[in-house]
C-alpha cells in the first residue's frame, strides 16, 4: 500500500512540474496590463462613448501587426462617439468563424462615491482598481492581448477568430454594439458561434475556487406598465374607484403569485452538476430538480433561496409606482413599473395574459413597455462544453465546468436572437461574496486578470480548431 502511495505522489509531482503556467510570457503580460491601464481611464459612460477606448484598442492592434484590412472601425450615425471595432485573424476557411463580443462602455462612477479615483488605473494590495476592471475592460484587454500573441506567433486558425469590441452594452439600446453590426453590417460579424467573457466564469467561495461557470442561457428581459385611470374628483368626495386603491390592490395579487417551477437543459444540468458540490438536503434537492417531471418539492425548499429562485421559474416584481397629480385632488391615473425576467422559452404575450389572469381586474390595463429581445437557449451541448472543460482542466484541474441560466441580460441575448449559439465564458475568478461590478472600488484581482490573459489564448486556439464546434 505505502509503495502505491509513492507511486501516486510521485505522478502527481511529475505532472505538477509538467504543467504548463498559468499567466502568459512576460511581454504579453506587460501588454495586456498596459491595454487594461490605458483603457480603465477612458470615461466610457454612454454619454461620453466608446471612441477613445475604440482609438487605444486600434492603436495597439496596428503595432501588433493587425493592417486596415484585419480592422473594421464602425461608428453608428445616430451616435458617432458610439464607436465598434471589428477584427479579424483569418483562417484556413474550415467551417463559420467563431467570435467573441466585448463591451467597451461602463456604467457611471462619482468620485465622491469611492475611496479611490474611479477612472484612475489603481495597483494596490495585490489588485487592481477602477471602473470597468471587472465589468469588462479587463476581458477586452485580455481579448485584445490574447489577438496580438496568436499575430505575432503567426497562428492560422482552421476558421477565422472574430472580435467584435462594441458600444453601450450597458444601456442596452438595440441600435447599438452588436443589435447595430448584425443588423447594418452582417457581414463583418456572421459567424457560426460566440464567446461572451462578460464577467468572471471562475467562482471562489471562503478562498477557495470551486467552480467555473458557462453561460448557456438568458432570461429574457421584459417590462410592463400596469395603468389605473378615471375622471378623479375633489378630495372632499372619496369614491370607492380610487385609481390608487384599485392598483395597490392588483399589486398586492400581483405580490402573492408565483409562476410555475420548470427547468431547461441548461438548468437541469447546472443542478446536476452543481449537487456534486453540496451534500445533504441540498445535494438531494438539486438532484431532484435536475429530473424529468421536476420535483416540486424540491424545487421549493431550493426557491427559499434567492439565487435558486430566479432561475427556477419566470419572475415578475413591481419596481416603480406613481400616481396623483396634488394632495387635495383624487388620482385620475395610477400606474406601477413591472419588471420581468421570463424563463428562455416562454412569450412576452403568454406572460402578459398570466399577469392579467392573477390582477383580475379589468380596469387594469397591461401593456409592454419599450422593446424586447428574445434569445434562446443556446444547448449545453458535450461538445461546446468539452472544448471549454479542455481549457479549463489544462489551467485548474478538477474544478467542474457548470452551464447556468442567466437570471440578468448581456449582449448574448442579441447574438442568440441572430440564431448564433453564444456562450458566456471570462477566465477570471471571483469572490462570490464580494462582487463589485457596477459598485463601488470596483476591482479584480491582478493574478487572476493575468489568468484570464492566457485562458483566453488558449480557448482562441481551440475554438480555432475546426474539430470544435
Amino acid at each position: 500500500m505505502r509503495s502505491v502511495k509513492l507511486a501516486a505522489a510521485a505522478s502527481a509531482l511529475l505532472l505538477t512540474a509538467a504543467a504548463p503556467a498559468n499567466t502568459p510570457p512576460e511581454d504579453n503580460q506587460k501588454l495586456a496590463h498596459d491595454i487594461f491601464r490605458d483603457i480603465v481611464e477612458v470615461h466610457s459612460v454612454h454619454d461620453v462613448g466608446t471612441k477613445g477606448v475604440a482609438d487605444i484598442l486600434v492603436k495597439y492592434l496596428k503595432a501588433g501587426g493587425f493592417t486596415d484590412s484585419d480592422i473594421h472601425v464602425v461608428p453608428e450615425p445616430q451616435y458617432p462617439h458610439q464607436v465598434n471595432v471589428v477584427v479579424r485573424i483569418h483562417g484556413k476557411g474550415k467551417g463559420k468563424p467563431v467570435m467573441w463580443i466585448c463591451h467597451m462602455d461602463v456604467v457611471e462612477a462619482k468620485a465622491e462615491d469611492w475611496t479611490l479615483p474611479p477612472f484612475k488605473f489603481t495597483e494596490k494590495d495585490g489588485y487592481f482598481y477602477g471602473r470597468g476592471t471587472s465589468d469588462m475592460k479587463d476581458s477586452d484587454a485580455a481579448v485584445a492581448a490574447s489577438l496580438i500573441r496568436l499575430k505575432k506567433e503567426g497562428f492560422v486558425p482552421d476558421r477565422d477568430i472574430i472580435v467584435a469590441f462594441t458600444a453601450d452594452e450597458e444601456v442596452g439600446l438595440e441600435q447599438d454594439g452588436p443589435a447595430f453590426l448584425l443588423k447594418e453590417h452582417r457581414d463583418l460579424v456572421d459567424a457560426g458561434l460566440v464567446i461572451n467573457p462578460d464577467g468572471a466564469s471562475g467562482e471562489i467561495a471562503k478562498g477557495k475556487k470551486i467552480d467555473f461557470v458557462v453561460e448557456t442561457s438568458e432570461k429574457t428581459y421584459v417590462t410592463y406598465k400596469l395603468e389605473v385611470t378615471n375622471k378623479g374628483g375633489h378630495s372632499s368626495e372619496p369614491r370607492p374607484d380610487n385609481a390608487i386603491y384599485e392598483l395597490a390592490n392588483g399589486l398586492v395579487k400581483l405580490s402573492r403569485f408565483q409562476f410555475p417551477y420548470r427547468t431547461n437543459a441548461t438548468t437541469r444540468l447546472y443542478f446536476q452538476r452543481r449537487a456534486m458540490l453540496e451534500d445533504g438536503a441540498m445535494r438531494a434537492d438539486m438532484q431532484a430538480v435536475a429530473k424529468e417531471p421536476i420535483d416540486l418539492g424540491a424545487a421549493a425548499r431550493l426557491s427559499k433561496l434567492t439565487e435558486m429562485n430566479a432561475i427556477l421559474h419566470s419572475t415578475c416584481v413591481a419596481t416603480m409606482l406613481n400616481a396623483g397629480v396634488q394632495e387635495n385632488a383624487l388620482p385620475a391615473r395610477a400606474d406601477a413599473v413591472v419588471q420581468c425576467r421570463i424563463m428562455p422559452d416562454e412569450t412576452v404575450a403568454g406572460t402578459q395574459a398570466a399577469l392579467e389572469k392573477v390582477l383580475s381586474d379589468p380596469a387594469i390595463k397591461v401593456s409592454v413597455m419599450g422593446g424586447v429581445v428574445h434569445g434562446p437557449e443556446s444547448q449545453p451541448t458535450p461538445a461546446v462544453l468539452g472544448a471549454i472543460e479542455n481549457v479549463v482542466h489544462a489551467m485548474w484541474p478538477g474544478k467542474p465546468v457548470i452551464p447556468a441560466m442567466g437570471a440578468g441580460a448581456s449582449d448574448s441575448l442579441y447574438t442568440r436572437s441572430a440564431g448564433i449559439p453564444s456562450y458566456g465564458v471570462g477566465g477570471a475568478w471571483e469572490d462570490i461574496d464580494d462582487v463589485r461590478a457596477h459598485g463601488r472600488d470596483e476591482r479584480r484581482k491582478q493574478d487572476s486578470f493575468y489568468e484570464s490573459v492566457e485562458f483566453t489564448y488558449r480557448l482562441m486556439k481551440e475554438m480555432g480548431d475546426a474539430k470544435t464546434p
